[in-house]
């Protein structure tokens, strides 16, 4: 039975209590930046550009495909791995995107999220004194998960230049070392709205060609994917799909962030060890959510319209920060702008943050936030999955720079 730190009747004296210390698994973690700025954001009353979710809401079928699982008493647990038809309708999305065939018994797994999967799959896979290559800036997650499988995070920066970011896949390779269990990869990527190519899949291919390492790809915003390119799975590779872990998120697709469900898709030796972990740290997904996901996929518009939905909110938000002094650097994926500003300021990236949204009612992110050990290139980033009259709001405001 668990009991109370202080037991409200205890007559022992308060300083025994307060003597107890504990070693903390993530010493290096305090309040994100992302916490900060939306509370900045609310005293301000700024227009909150920072955290990455969408200010409208999903299809009402969407939710109405939930309410009648509820309705129809789909209440109860469901499968370790998920409902058999939701794990199918995500094979066959998968295969028909990008020509890969996974059997839905042993080869999907249905998460609580993206982020429960990124940490499900390095517990899963990564031991005490792995190295696991993180390619940064990186989303916040990566390397404490890294960090409480008891592996070591190896960092290389992306570079900066006229096309916006790129990976230096040269720096990739010079990273492998013996210990090497894992490389980290996210396209399209967050924060920067970069994707991977062909050429940067074929160079990733390359490195691992011939050694035991594994992938973990982060792929929720696989659907936004703008001006015709299309994005580059590492399913649709078969000596990659091999190796990897590969993560989607059905929040970022439907425009329901708080739903927190997603999947991993691996080959059976992968998820076999995988669902060895999830079954402990989550067990199962909820219920109604996933059966009212599995109804709403029969639909495959949703998904597929989703880059031109996005596009043309990426195209009005790029057309109004023209008008300013900021520099646009590419946004060729996900529902995220970066712009330098050295033209208008001089402050450190998390200080300039602070200035926009105390001063100018519009809050962003620092990309320096998204770094080990915080790197200034004068760059933050905002999110455009927002309402037009958001996004017309915010322009508006910045407009006077």
């Amino acid at each position: 039975m668990d009991m109370p730190l202080e037991p409200a009747n205890s007559s022992l004296p308060a300083s025994k209590f307060s003597a107890i210390k504990l070693a903390s698994r993530l010493p290096n973690v305090g309040t994100t930046i992302f916490t900060v700025m939306s509370a900045l954001a609310a005293e301000k009353k700024a227009v909150n550009l920072g955290q990455g979710f969408p200010d409208f809401d999903c299809d009402p079928a969407l939710v109405d495909a939930v309410a009648n699982a509820m309705k129809s008493g789909l209440n109860q647990y469901p499968p370790m791995t998920g409902i058999q038809s939701l794990r199918d309708a995500i094979a066959r999305k998968i295969e028909s995107l990008y020509g890969h065939s996974y059997d839905p018994a042993t080869e999907i797994t249905v998460t609580a999220g993206a982020t429960q999967a990124i940490l499900t799959a390095i517990l899963s896979a990564v031991h005490q004194g792995d190295e696991v290559i993180v390619i940064e800036p990186a989303y916040d997650s990566y390397v404490p998960a890294i960090e409480l499988a008891g592996g070591i995070p190896v960092f290389v920066q992306m570079e900066i230049g006229p096309q916006g970011y790129s990976v230096p896949w040269h720096a990739v390779s010079s990273a492998v070392t013996a210990k090497t269990r894992m490389i980290l990869i996210n396209s399209p990527h967050n924060p920067t709205g970069s994707v991977l190519r062909e050429a940067d899949i074929e160079a990733l291919n390359d490195i691992v060609s011939g050694t035991d390492i594994l992938i973990l790809s982060d792929e929720v915003y696989e659907h936004m994917v703008y001006d015709g390119a299309r994005h580059e799975s590492v399913c649709r590779h078969a000596d990659l799909a091999a190796r990897s872990f590969v993560v989607s998120s059905f929040g970022k697709t439907y425009h329901v962030t708080g739903w927190k469900v997603g999947y991993v898709a691996a080959p059976p030796a992968l998820t076999a060890e995988f669902r060895k972990v999830h079954q402990f740290n989550v067990f199962t997904v909820n219920t109604p959510v996933q059966h009212g996901l599995a109804t709403y996929m029969a639909e495959p518009a949703p998904y597929l319209e989703l880059a031109a939905f996005y596009q043309r909110k990426r195209d009005l938000f790029r057309t109004g920060l023209k008008n300013t002094r900021f520099k646009l650097l590419p946004s060729d994926g996900t529902y995220f702008q970066c712009v330098e500003y050295s033209a208008i300021s001089d402050m450190p990236e998390a200080e300039f943050a602070k200035w926009l949204t105390a001063e100018i009612g519009v809050a962003a992110i620092p990309v320096s936030a998204f770094y080990n050990q915080p790197r200034e290139s004068g760059i933050v980033r905002f999110c455009f999955a927002k309402k037009d009259e958001t996004l017309q709001s915010a322009l508006d405001r910045l407009a006077s720079l």
